[in-house]
């Protein structure tokens, strides 16, 4: 299974996220098991919403992995797009 999920953080900013594994995920979040995440120096967080699909491609609006992956690679983008 494939969990898309949005986390409320301790400055009222939101982080959306994708994972195999949303409790471990939210662990990682909360535990700054990744020091460099958006999340790390916004804690605590608060999961505000997660949906569950099959796979990642029925998660993404658009379905295309491949814009998604090159839109989270980009850094203070002022531009939201719908994917």
């Amino acid at each position: 299974m494939f969990w898309v999920y949005i986390l409320r953080c301790n400055d009222n900013s939101y982080y959306t996220g994708h994972t195999d594994n949303l409790e471990n995920r939210i662990a990682q979040h909360q535990n700054r098991t990744m020091p460099n995440s958006y999340t790390s120096t916004r804690l605590p967080i608060q999961l505000m919403y997660s949906q569950e699909f099959s796979t990642h491609d029925e998660a993404l609006i658009k379905k295309d992995w491949v814009a998604l992956t090159e839109y989270a690679k980009r850094k203070n983008s002022s531009v939201i797009h719908a994917i």
